[in-house]
Protein backbone atom coordinates (compact mmCIF):
# COMPACT_ATOMS: atom_id res chain seq x y z
CA UNK A 1 0.00 0.00 0.00
CA UNK A 2 1.04 3.71 -0.44
CA UNK A 3 0.60 5.01 2.80
CA UNK A 4 1.27 8.28 2.37
CA UNK A 5 -1.47 8.71 0.14
CA UNK A 6 -3.73 7.06 2.62
CA UNK A 7 -5.13 10.03 4.60
CA UNK A 8 -5.85 11.99 1.04
CA UNK A 9 -7.75 9.78 -0.11
CA UNK A 10 -9.30 9.04 3.44
CA UNK A 11 -13.19 9.79 2.92
CA UNK A 12 -16.23 10.46 5.55
CA UNK A 13 -19.44 8.30 4.89
CA UNK A 14 -21.21 9.95 2.30
CA UNK A 15 -24.17 11.76 3.19
CA UNK A 16 -26.03 12.38 -0.26
CA UNK A 17 -29.26 10.39 -0.07
CA UNK A 18 -29.54 7.13 1.25
CA UNK A 19 -27.73 4.45 -1.60
CA UNK A 20 -27.56 0.66 -1.98
CA UNK A 21 -23.29 -0.30 -1.97
CA UNK A 22 -24.63 -3.36 -3.57
CA UNK A 23 -27.70 -5.14 -5.01
CA UNK A 24 -29.77 -8.48 -4.92
CA UNK A 25 -32.15 -9.32 -7.82
CA UNK A 26 -33.35 -12.00 -9.92
CA UNK A 27 -30.80 -13.14 -12.52
CA UNK A 28 -33.53 -13.81 -14.81
CA UNK A 29 -37.07 -12.08 -14.76
CA UNK A 30 -39.22 -14.50 -13.29
CA UNK A 31 -36.90 -17.17 -12.41
CA UNK A 32 -37.06 -17.39 -8.54
CA UNK A 33 -33.95 -20.25 -8.42
CA UNK A 34 -30.92 -17.77 -9.53
CA UNK A 35 -30.21 -14.80 -7.97
CA UNK A 36 -27.89 -12.17 -8.58
CA UNK A 37 -25.65 -10.13 -6.42
CA UNK A 38 -23.75 -7.19 -7.67
CA UNK A 39 -20.97 -5.84 -5.05
CA UNK A 40 -19.47 -2.88 -6.38
CA UNK A 41 -18.06 -0.87 -4.02
CA UNK A 42 -15.68 -0.68 -1.26
CA UNK A 43 -16.30 -2.78 2.03
CA UNK A 44 -16.53 -1.48 4.98
CA UNK A 45 -19.44 -0.41 7.31
CA UNK A 46 -19.07 3.36 6.80
CA UNK A 47 -18.56 4.26 3.36
CA UNK A 48 -19.34 1.31 1.39
CA UNK A 49 -20.45 -2.24 1.83
CA UNK A 50 -21.68 -3.22 5.19
CA UNK A 51 -21.37 -7.10 6.06
CA UNK A 52 -23.67 -6.85 8.53
CA UNK A 53 -26.32 -5.63 6.34
CA UNK A 54 -24.85 -7.70 3.25
CA UNK A 55 -25.34 -11.22 4.94
CA UNK A 56 -28.40 -10.42 6.60
CA UNK A 57 -29.98 -10.15 2.77
CA UNK A 58 -28.12 -12.87 2.13
CA UNK A 59 -29.46 -15.23 4.08
CA UNK A 60 -33.20 -13.73 3.22
CA UNK A 61 -32.30 -15.27 -0.42
CA UNK A 62 -34.27 -18.39 -1.28
CA UNK A 63 -31.83 -19.66 -4.36
CA UNK A 64 -30.28 -22.22 -5.79
CA UNK A 65 -28.01 -20.53 -7.92
CA UNK A 66 -26.77 -17.05 -7.09
CA UNK A 67 -24.34 -15.08 -9.97
CA UNK A 68 -21.83 -12.85 -7.44
CA UNK A 69 -20.45 -9.95 -9.96
CA UNK A 70 -17.84 -8.01 -8.12
CA UNK A 71 -15.66 -4.88 -8.99
CA UNK A 72 -14.35 -3.38 -5.48
CA UNK A 73 -11.38 -2.15 -4.26
CA UNK A 74 -11.52 -4.27 -1.12
CA UNK A 75 -11.63 -2.59 2.21
CA UNK A 76 -11.92 -4.41 6.20
CA UNK A 77 -10.48 -7.45 6.27
CA UNK A 78 -12.82 -8.41 9.02
CA UNK A 79 -16.31 -7.29 6.87
CA UNK A 80 -14.64 -9.08 3.59
CA UNK A 81 -14.17 -12.37 5.92
CA UNK A 82 -17.88 -12.32 7.05
CA UNK A 83 -19.19 -12.00 3.80
CA UNK A 84 -17.19 -14.79 2.71
CA UNK A 85 -17.92 -17.43 5.27
CA UNK A 86 -21.88 -16.41 4.36
CA UNK A 87 -21.08 -16.86 1.23
CA UNK A 88 -19.39 -20.36 1.78
CA UNK A 89 -22.50 -21.09 4.10
CA UNK A 90 -25.37 -20.45 2.17
CA UNK A 91 -27.20 -23.45 0.18
CA UNK A 92 -26.72 -21.91 -3.08
CA UNK A 93 -24.36 -22.62 -5.51
CA UNK A 94 -22.19 -19.06 -5.84
CA UNK A 95 -20.75 -18.11 -9.47
CA UNK A 96 -18.47 -15.09 -9.03
CA UNK A 97 -18.09 -13.11 -12.10
CA UNK A 98 -14.86 -10.52 -11.25
CA UNK A 99 -16.44 -7.63 -14.09
CA UNK A 100 -13.63 -5.18 -13.17
CA UNK A 101 -11.54 -5.30 -10.20
CA UNK A 102 -11.00 -7.58 -7.07
CA UNK A 103 -8.39 -6.30 -4.71
CA UNK A 104 -7.54 -6.94 -1.44
CA UNK A 105 -10.73 -8.26 0.66
CA UNK A 106 -12.91 -8.60 -2.73
CA UNK A 107 -10.22 -10.87 -3.61
CA UNK A 108 -10.52 -13.50 -0.79
CA UNK A 109 -14.34 -13.23 -1.02
CA UNK A 110 -14.03 -14.21 -4.67
CA UNK A 111 -11.78 -16.88 -4.23
CA UNK A 112 -12.87 -18.05 -1.10
CA UNK A 113 -16.80 -17.08 -1.38
CA UNK A 114 -17.37 -18.76 -4.73
CA UNK A 115 -17.67 -22.29 -5.97
CA UNK A 116 -17.12 -21.20 -9.30
CA UNK A 117 -14.66 -17.67 -9.79
CA UNK A 118 -14.94 -16.64 -13.42
CA UNK A 119 -13.01 -13.66 -14.70
CA UNK A 120 -14.54 -10.84 -17.06
CA UNK A 121 -12.19 -10.20 -20.01
CA UNK A 122 -9.91 -7.18 -19.14
CA UNK A 123 -10.58 -7.94 -15.66
CA UNK A 124 -7.76 -7.68 -12.72
CA UNK A 125 -7.42 -9.18 -9.15
CA UNK A 126 -4.67 -8.21 -6.49
CA UNK A 127 -3.19 -9.22 -3.50
CA UNK A 128 -1.53 -8.02 -0.74
CA UNK A 129 -0.57 -7.86 2.76
CA UNK A 130 -2.94 -6.58 5.66
CA UNK A 131 -2.07 -3.07 6.63
CA UNK A 132 -3.80 -0.65 8.83
CA UNK A 133 -3.43 2.52 11.60
CA UNK A 134 -2.35 2.34 14.74
CA UNK A 135 -1.54 4.88 17.61
CA UNK A 136 0.11 4.63 20.82
CA UNK A 137 3.41 3.22 21.98
CA UNK A 138 6.01 1.06 21.26
CA UNK A 139 3.63 -2.23 22.86
CA UNK A 140 0.70 -1.21 20.75
CA UNK A 141 2.84 -1.07 17.65
CA UNK A 142 4.24 -4.42 18.37
CA UNK A 143 0.71 -5.82 19.05
CA UNK A 144 -0.56 -4.13 15.71
CA UNK A 145 2.70 -5.91 14.14
CA UNK A 146 1.08 -9.31 15.44
CA UNK A 147 -2.32 -8.53 14.12
CA UNK A 148 -1.43 -7.69 10.59
CA UNK A 149 1.05 -10.97 10.39
CA UNK A 150 -1.52 -12.94 11.73
CA UNK A 151 -4.30 -11.32 9.33
CA UNK A 152 -2.08 -11.62 6.54
CA UNK A 153 -1.81 -15.45 6.64
CA UNK A 154 -4.69 -16.20 7.16
CA UNK A 155 -5.80 -14.57 3.92
CA UNK A 156 -3.00 -16.53 2.46
CA UNK A 157 -4.44 -19.48 3.59
CA UNK A 158 -7.32 -18.72 1.56
CA UNK A 159 -5.47 -18.63 -1.97
CA UNK A 160 -3.55 -21.78 -0.76
CA UNK A 161 -7.02 -23.61 -0.42
CA UNK A 162 -7.85 -22.87 -4.03
CA UNK A 163 -4.84 -22.95 -5.94
CA UNK A 164 -2.40 -24.80 -3.87
CA UNK A 165 0.83 -23.56 -2.58
CA UNK A 166 1.72 -22.87 1.03
CA UNK A 167 1.02 -20.02 2.93
CA UNK A 168 4.53 -18.97 2.88
CA UNK A 169 4.31 -19.26 -0.91
CA UNK A 170 1.18 -16.78 -1.06
CA UNK A 171 2.80 -14.84 1.98
CA UNK A 172 5.47 -13.52 -0.36
CA UNK A 173 3.01 -12.74 -3.66
CA UNK A 174 0.83 -10.78 -0.98
CA UNK A 175 4.54 -9.18 0.32
CA UNK A 176 5.50 -8.01 -3.35
CA UNK A 177 1.46 -6.47 -3.95
CA UNK A 178 0.95 -8.36 -6.97
CA UNK A 179 -1.33 -7.81 -9.75
CA UNK A 180 -3.35 -10.39 -11.89
CA UNK A 181 -4.75 -9.82 -15.35
CA UNK A 182 -7.86 -12.03 -15.92
CA UNK A 183 -5.56 -14.65 -17.53
CA UNK A 184 -3.10 -14.80 -15.51
CA UNK A 185 -5.21 -15.78 -12.71
CA UNK A 186 -6.93 -18.46 -14.15
CA UNK A 187 -3.30 -19.60 -14.85
CA UNK A 188 -2.17 -19.37 -11.29
CA UNK A 189 -5.74 -21.20 -9.91
CA UNK A 190 -7.12 -17.95 -8.36
CA UNK A 191 -9.89 -18.47 -11.00
CA UNK A 192 -11.25 -21.35 -12.92
CA UNK A 193 -11.74 -19.52 -16.39
CA UNK A 194 -11.98 -16.30 -18.51
CA UNK A 195 -15.34 -15.81 -19.49
CA UNK A 196 -16.51 -15.69 -23.08
CA UNK A 197 -16.77 -12.86 -24.93
CA UNK A 198 -19.65 -10.63 -24.63
CA UNK A 199 -21.17 -7.97 -26.99
CA UNK A 200 -20.82 -5.49 -24.52
CA UNK A 201 -16.98 -4.43 -23.02
CA UNK A 202 -16.60 -5.65 -19.56
CA UNK A 203 -16.65 -3.28 -16.88
CA UNK A 204 -13.40 -1.50 -16.02
CA UNK A 205 -12.36 -0.38 -12.35
CA UNK A 206 -13.04 3.38 -12.07
CA UNK A 207 -11.58 3.37 -7.90
CA UNK A 208 -9.08 5.39 -6.71
CA UNK A 209 -5.86 3.25 -6.83
CA UNK A 210 -3.10 5.89 -5.36
CA UNK A 211 -3.45 3.73 -1.95
CA UNK A 212 -2.41 1.53 -3.55
CA UNK A 213 1.27 0.78 -5.13
CA UNK A 214 0.56 0.08 -8.13
CA UNK A 215 -2.40 1.91 -9.89
CA UNK A 216 -3.70 -1.57 -11.60
CA UNK A 217 -2.27 -4.66 -13.42
CA UNK A 218 -1.05 -2.47 -16.62
CA UNK A 219 1.63 -0.41 -14.06
CA UNK A 220 2.67 -3.53 -11.45
CA UNK A 221 5.30 -5.86 -12.34
CA UNK A 222 4.29 -9.64 -13.90
CA UNK A 223 3.51 -11.83 -11.14
CA UNK A 224 4.89 -14.94 -9.95
CA UNK A 225 2.59 -17.40 -11.00
CA UNK A 226 1.90 -20.95 -9.05
CA UNK A 227 0.64 -23.49 -10.56
CA UNK A 228 -1.80 -25.55 -8.84
CA UNK A 229 -1.09 -29.49 -7.94
CA UNK A 230 -3.69 -30.51 -9.81
CA UNK A 231 -2.71 -28.49 -13.25
CA UNK A 232 -5.93 -27.44 -12.54
CA UNK A 233 -7.87 -29.69 -15.17
CA UNK A 234 -11.61 -28.25 -15.15
CA UNK A 235 -14.37 -30.81 -16.60
CA UNK A 236 -17.07 -28.30 -19.19
CA UNK A 237 -19.47 -28.83 -16.94
CA UNK A 238 -22.38 -26.08 -14.51
CA UNK A 239 -22.80 -28.63 -11.69
CA UNK A 240 -24.71 -27.96 -8.70
CA UNK A 241 -22.88 -27.83 -4.92
CA UNK A 242 -23.89 -31.62 -4.51
CA UNK A 243 -21.47 -31.72 -7.78
CA UNK A 244 -22.08 -33.86 -10.90
CA UNK A 245 -21.73 -37.69 -9.46
CA UNK A 246 -24.70 -38.87 -9.94
CA UNK A 247 -24.48 -37.78 -13.86
CA UNK A 248 -21.40 -39.50 -13.97
CA UNK A 249 -22.45 -42.63 -12.13
CA UNK A 250 -25.11 -42.48 -15.06
CA UNK A 251 -23.01 -42.44 -17.96
CA UNK A 252 -20.39 -44.85 -16.82
CA UNK A 253 -23.01 -47.61 -16.14
CA UNK A 254 -23.97 -47.07 -19.77
CA UNK A 255 -20.47 -46.92 -20.92
CA UNK A 256 -19.22 -49.94 -19.15
CA UNK A 257 -22.92 -51.95 -20.24
CA UNK A 258 -23.89 -52.11 -16.24
CA UNK A 259 -27.55 -52.38 -15.16
CA UNK A 260 -29.45 -48.82 -14.46
CA UNK A 261 -29.60 -49.79 -10.10
CA UNK A 262 -25.66 -50.62 -9.83
CA UNK A 263 -24.58 -48.31 -7.32
CA UNK A 264 -20.96 -46.65 -6.76
CA UNK A 265 -19.22 -49.72 -5.64
CA UNK A 266 -20.43 -51.30 -8.30
CA UNK A 267 -19.21 -48.69 -10.98
CA UNK A 268 -15.84 -48.49 -8.83
CA UNK A 269 -14.94 -52.36 -9.35
CA UNK A 270 -16.10 -51.89 -12.85
CA UNK A 271 -13.70 -49.55 -13.58
CA UNK A 272 -10.74 -50.54 -11.77
CA UNK A 273 -10.97 -53.81 -13.59
CA UNK A 274 -10.82 -52.37 -17.01
CA UNK A 275 -8.11 -49.77 -15.86
CA UNK A 276 -6.00 -52.83 -14.79
CA UNK A 277 -6.92 -54.63 -17.80
CA UNK A 278 -5.55 -52.01 -19.76
CA UNK A 279 -2.17 -51.86 -17.89
CA UNK A 280 -1.71 -54.85 -18.23
CA UNK A 281 -2.57 -55.58 -21.96
CA UNK A 282 -0.09 -51.92 -23.00
CA UNK A 283 2.52 -53.09 -20.34
CA UNK A 284 1.52 -49.92 -18.39
CA UNK A 285 2.23 -49.58 -15.03
CA UNK A 286 -0.27 -49.22 -12.01
CA UNK A 287 -0.54 -45.63 -10.17
CA UNK A 288 1.87 -47.73 -7.90
CA UNK A 289 4.50 -48.34 -9.18
CA UNK A 290 6.11 -45.57 -10.87
CA UNK A 291 7.28 -45.90 -14.40
CA UNK A 292 11.71 -45.93 -14.63
CA UNK A 293 13.02 -42.34 -16.20
CA UNK A 294 14.06 -42.77 -19.10
CA UNK A 295 17.36 -41.96 -20.54
CA UNK A 296 16.43 -38.80 -22.18
CA UNK A 297 14.77 -37.62 -19.00
CA UNK A 298 17.57 -38.67 -16.98
CA UNK A 299 19.79 -36.61 -19.24
CA UNK A 300 17.50 -33.64 -19.35
CA UNK A 301 16.97 -33.40 -15.58
CA UNK A 302 20.58 -33.76 -15.19
CA UNK A 303 21.26 -30.46 -17.56
CA UNK A 304 18.49 -28.94 -15.94
CA UNK A 305 20.34 -29.08 -11.99
CA UNK A 306 23.64 -28.36 -13.90
CA UNK A 307 24.81 -31.92 -13.10
CA UNK A 308 27.12 -34.28 -14.85
CA UNK A 309 26.83 -37.76 -15.35
CA UNK A 310 29.41 -40.13 -14.91
CA UNK A 311 30.00 -43.65 -15.45
CA UNK A 312 30.36 -45.91 -11.55
CA UNK A 313 33.28 -47.37 -12.48
CA UNK A 314 35.18 -43.73 -13.31
CA UNK A 315 33.45 -41.92 -10.44
CA UNK A 316 34.94 -44.90 -7.87
CA UNK A 317 38.04 -44.79 -10.04
CA UNK A 318 38.30 -40.79 -9.28
CA UNK A 319 36.97 -40.59 -5.61
CA UNK A 320 40.26 -43.57 -5.24
CA UNK A 321 42.58 -41.30 -6.35
CA UNK A 322 41.33 -38.16 -5.05
CA UNK A 323 41.40 -39.84 -1.46
CA UNK A 324 45.07 -41.01 -1.98
CA UNK A 325 46.18 -37.73 -2.96
CA UNK A 326 44.91 -36.55 -0.13
CA UNK A 327 46.56 -38.50 1.47
CA UNK A 328 50.08 -37.43 0.29
CA UNK A 329 49.61 -34.22 0.47
CA UNK A 330 48.61 -34.71 4.63
CA UNK A 331 52.34 -37.01 4.28
CA UNK A 332 53.87 -34.33 2.48
CA UNK A 333 52.46 -31.16 4.90
CA UNK A 334 53.44 -33.47 7.84
CA UNK A 335 56.92 -33.55 6.95
CA UNK A 336 57.35 -29.73 5.73
CA UNK A 337 55.84 -29.01 9.73
CA UNK A 338 58.72 -31.06 11.07
CA UNK A 339 61.27 -29.37 9.00
CA UNK A 340 60.10 -26.47 10.49
CA UNK A 341 60.11 -27.20 13.64
CA UNK A 342 63.34 -28.88 14.05
CA UNK A 343 64.59 -25.33 11.82
CA UNK A 344 63.10 -23.44 14.70
CA UNK A 345 64.69 -25.31 17.57
CA UNK A 346 68.11 -25.62 15.78
CA UNK A 347 68.12 -22.12 15.22
CA UNK A 348 66.66 -21.31 19.31
CA UNK A 349 63.83 -19.82 18.36
CA UNK A 350 61.68 -22.05 20.50
CA UNK A 351 62.07 -24.40 23.78
CA UNK A 352 62.24 -28.06 23.23
CA UNK A 353 59.34 -27.82 25.74
CA UNK A 354 57.31 -25.56 23.14
CA UNK A 355 57.31 -28.12 20.07
CA UNK A 356 54.21 -29.72 20.62
CA UNK A 357 52.16 -26.58 20.91
CA UNK A 358 53.65 -25.43 17.87
CA UNK A 359 52.79 -28.62 16.20
CA UNK A 360 49.17 -28.32 16.92
CA UNK A 361 49.13 -24.99 15.78
CA UNK A 362 50.75 -25.49 12.54
CA UNK A 363 47.78 -28.57 11.98
CA UNK A 364 44.95 -26.24 12.68
CA UNK A 365 46.59 -23.74 10.26
CA UNK A 366 46.76 -26.57 7.25
CA UNK A 367 43.32 -27.28 8.21
CA UNK A 368 42.04 -23.70 7.38
CA UNK A 369 44.81 -23.44 4.07
CA UNK A 370 46.77 -20.97 6.62
CA UNK A 371 50.70 -20.58 7.07
CA UNK A 372 50.34 -17.87 9.74
CA UNK A 373 52.38 -19.78 12.43
CA UNK A 374 54.61 -21.12 10.10
CA UNK A 375 55.41 -17.34 9.33
CA UNK A 376 55.98 -16.66 12.79
CA UNK A 377 58.47 -19.09 14.02
CA UNK A 378 60.45 -17.82 10.68
CA UNK A 379 60.42 -14.54 12.17
CA UNK A 380 61.42 -15.31 15.77
CA UNK A 381 64.83 -14.05 16.26
CA UNK A 382 67.32 -16.90 16.40
CA UNK A 383 69.45 -17.60 19.58
CA UNK A 384 66.65 -15.81 21.56
CA UNK A 385 64.53 -18.96 23.65
CA UNK A 386 67.85 -20.93 24.05
CA UNK A 387 71.33 -19.86 23.08
CA UNK A 388 72.73 -22.76 20.19
CA UNK A 389 75.88 -20.07 19.30
CA UNK A 390 78.50 -18.52 21.22
CA UNK A 391 77.65 -14.96 22.85
CA UNK A 392 81.31 -13.24 23.22
CA UNK A 393 85.01 -14.19 23.70
CA UNK A 394 87.40 -15.01 26.22
CA UNK A 395 90.97 -13.62 26.47
CA UNK A 396 92.38 -10.74 24.23
CA UNK A 397 91.12 -10.16 21.34
CA UNK A 398 92.68 -10.97 17.85
CA UNK A 399 95.05 -8.29 16.56
CA UNK A 400 92.90 -7.70 13.71
CA UNK A 401 90.37 -6.55 15.79
CA UNK A 402 92.62 -3.64 16.88
CA UNK A 403 92.85 -0.57 14.54
CA UNK A 404 96.04 0.20 13.26
CA UNK A 405 97.12 3.17 15.62
CA UNK A 406 96.63 1.12 18.46
CA UNK A 407 99.13 -1.47 17.46
CA UNK A 408 101.38 1.48 16.27
CA UNK A 409 101.16 3.27 19.77
CA UNK A 410 101.73 -0.14 21.56
CA UNK A 411 104.92 -0.99 19.16
CA UNK A 412 106.33 2.37 19.72
CA UNK A 413 105.49 2.49 23.64
CA UNK A 414 107.09 -1.45 24.49
CA UNK A 415 109.49 -1.74 21.61
CA UNK A 416 107.44 -4.83 20.65
CA UNK A 417 105.27 -5.55 17.70
CA UNK A 418 101.40 -5.63 18.50
CA UNK A 419 100.95 -8.71 17.28
CA UNK A 420 103.90 -10.54 18.88
CA UNK A 421 103.91 -11.94 22.33
CA UNK A 422 105.86 -10.19 24.80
Amino acid sequence: MNRDHFFEHMRTPRNSGKRDWYTIRNAVDGDAATARIDLYDEIDPFWGVSAADFVADLRALDAETIQLHINSPGGSVYDGIAIMNALRQHDARVVATIDGLAASAAGFIAVGGSDELIMAENSEFMAHEAWGIAIGNAADMTKMAGDLDRLSSNIASIYAAKAGGTVDDWRAVMEAETWYTAEEAVEAGLADRVAEPAKKSAAKASFDLAIFNYAGRRAAPAPRLHQSPSARVRAEVTPGKEGAMPDLIEGLRGVLGLPEDADEATVLAAVTERVDSAGAATGETTPGEPAEPTLQQITASAKRLNLTLVDKDQYDAVVAQAEQGAKAFAKMQKQHHEKVLNEALRTGRIAKAQRDAYAAQLERDAKKGLDDTEKFLMALPKNTVVPVEELGHAGEPDAPDIDAEYQATFAQITGVPYNKKA
